[in-house]
């Protein structure tokens, strides 16, 4: 009996140590690589799909498109041409020869700032306007080009009173490169919204005046309520001609008009220029002004007097382009006797092709008279 207990004793202490043997960590196994069996009637599967990122659009850098209606004639009616004075004859000696007036905002002054350089592209000779049922066409012709560049680099404007009371109601002003094809790239019509451009006097200077011109932009580069409201362009058959087309609806039927050039300070916040400056610090180019001689703060610029497009002026409209004194008309030959009774002897009565005869009236001597023959 004592034996057989003993036997399962040893028998349940080795069943014990197996069983302890059994959860000792040991060396890991080599991992089974997995292979994928593809058959004639499956494939495996499709893995799952990867998450994907949409950057967001970049906000567009190109220019809006303009969708134009309406273009420029490419010949125009015959124009009314008027001049203005040109510095071409005295460029050598560094001065205008006249026709700079500050007081009244006429500016002859194509020249840098106190060196009194020529800039021929500034130099206007002649200014036309024309018409059509749809534009006004307003030529500026130039002394010449940017000796530099040979060709045009200045800003160039049609100022527009549509009151005809002095102060500027629109400017339209042009900016370089240009092309001899029109363009709206560059032109922009600007407005005053508080009536202050030439300051309280439009025929005078104000100066120091601090007002802010042309301070509204209703048009830029074909951006505005009419996208075809002015264009510009190089006239194809003369390089030294700036060339507007103006909607009819801009300016109306009757108003006064002139033009600039401008490479100097090309800032129509502050026109009118003999307002923000005095004479003092604008300068002259007209050596006989020995007192402002030569130009200082206002350079390299020319404009002209104003005209009249579509009503009969007074003559006293505000900086109206002179106009020449009325000459007499030449006296009409007298043919035959007129007026005999002027003549009171023969000889003036025959050549004046009247008849020296006697009175028959008077009886008591013989008395001539000269009367219709």
């Amino acid at each position: 009996m004592k034996n057989r207990r003993t036997r399962i004793l040893s028998a349940f202490l080795a069943l014990v140590v197996a069983a302890l043997a059994c959860n000792v960590p040991g060396p890991t196994p080599a991992a089974t690589p997995m292979v994928i069996v593809v058959t004639a009637t499956g494939q495996p599967p499709a893995p799952p799909p990867l998450e994907t990122f949409t950057a967001p659009a970049p906000a567009s850098t190109l220019p809006p498109v303009i969708t134009h209606i309406l273009y420029p004639a490419e010949a125009q009616p015959p124009e009314s041409t008027f001049v203005d004075v040109d510095s071409l004859g005295t460029a050598p000696e560094h001065r205008a020869p006249y026709g700079d007036s500050y007081k009244i905002n006429r500016f002859e002054r194509p020249f840098t700032a106190t060196v009194m350089d020529y800039l021929p592209e500034v130099d206007i000779h002649y200014f036309t306007i024309t018409g059509d049922a749809n534009w006004f066409y307003v030529g500026i012709e130039v002394i010449g080009l940017n000796p530099q560049t040979n060709n045009l680099t200045a800003d160039y404007g049609v100022e527009f009173d549509l009151d005809r009371d002095g102060h500027g109601d629109y400017l339209v002003w042009a900016k370089a490169p240009y092309t001899t094809s029109w363009k709206t790239d560059g032109v922009s019509v600007l407005t005053d919204t508080n009536n202050d451009v030439g300051g309280p006097s439009p025929e005078r200077s104000d100066a120091p005046f601090n007002g802010n011109g042309y301070d509204s932009t209703i048009f830029s580069s074909g951006q505005g309520a009419d996208p075809d409201l002015a264009w510009v362009r190089i006239d194809p058959r003369m390089p030294t001609r700036v060339q507007f087309a103006i909607k009819r609806t801009l300016p109306g039927d009757a108003f006064m008009w002139g033009v600039w050039a401008d490479l100097g300070l090309r800032d129509p916040s502050k026109f009118s220029y003999n307002d923000a400056f005095t004479e003092t610090q604008a300068g002259s180019p007209e050596r006989s002004e020995t007192e402002f001689y030569p130009i200082k703060a206002v350079y390299a610029v020319d404009n002209t007097c104003r005209e009249a497009v579509g009503f009969r002026t007074t003559g006293y409209e505000p900086l109206l382009c002179p106009r020449e004194e009325p000459t007499a008309a030449p006296r009409t030959p007298q043919v035959g006797c007129v007026n005999p009774g002027q003549y009171h002897d023969a000889a003036s009565c025959t050549a004046a092709g009247c008849a020296w005869v006697q009175d028959p009236t008077v009886i008591i001597a013989v008395i001539y008279h000269c009367v219709h023959p």
